[in-house]
């Protein structure tokens, strides 16, 4: 199979959007920073299969609990 430096270029350039909105909404139920959760993702947009194995990691964390919703009562 012939693979041009066009094709990975554009594969790489398309999927930084896809995993970048992914790795936001991920992030932000995931994590306490989701814009690091995105550059993260972007970042690793150059090497597709380590993208992929971030949002598979992400996926799989324990969401964070949000402590303002919690009522104590007294």
């Amino acid at each position: 199979m012939n693979l041009n430096i066009t094709f990975i270029g554009e594969l790489v350039f398309y999927s930084m959007f896809i995993v970048g909105a992914l790795s936001y909404y991920l992030g932000k139920r995931k994590t306490t920073s989701p814009k690091i959760a995105v550059l993260i993702g972007v970042v690793l947009c150059i090497i597709p299969p380590l993208n992929l194995a971030y949002l598979i990691v992400l996926t799989l964390k324990n969401d964070v609990v949000d402590d303002s919703n919690i009522e104590t009562s007294v």
